[in-house]
């Protein structure tokens, strides 16, 4: 019988946090998982934004469709102009050329975030970013 190919990762424990990188409230979780995964095809990222606080940068991509899956906590998320409302197990698809951001509500927000096609060597070239793009 032929092995099947797979990679098993603990988000928490095997995929480095790199929160701090994006100068934002001191707890805020960012944990890139696509290359710890060896995925080919798609990029996962797992994020906690502490109770409160808004992601200090909206983004877009220019080829990269986005989907947003809360897993814990609620929020509020910004498409472009339109602000929805963020619960638990709600998933939100966002289609490339879309602007953006996000925030917790009083007890976080966790999300899992899953994104096509994978970016590769350079997933900068995909991505504009705007600290502050959110402001009230």
């Amino acid at each position: 019988m032929a092995r099947v190919p797979y990679t098993l990762k603990n988000l928490k424990r095997d995929v480095g946090d790199v929160g701090s990188n994006f100068d934002g409230p001191p707890d805020l979780e960012f944990r890139l998982a696509t290359v710890a995964l060896e995925l080919e095809q798609s990029g996962l990222c797992y994020q906690r934004i502490p109770p409160g606080h808004r992601f200090p940068y909206g983004h877009t991509h220019e080829r990269q469709e986005e989907v947003y899956v809360v897993l814990r906590g609620s929020g509020r998320m910004k498409l472009d102009d339109e602000i929805v409302e963020l619960a638990e197990w709600d998933a939100v698809r966002i289609p490339p050329r879309t602007w953006r951001g996000y925030e917790a509500g009083p007890d976080g927000l966790e999300i899992l975030v899953i994104g096509a096609p994978n970016l590769g060597d350079a997933p900068r070239e995909d991505v504009t970013g705007r600290r502050d793009w959110w402001s009230d």
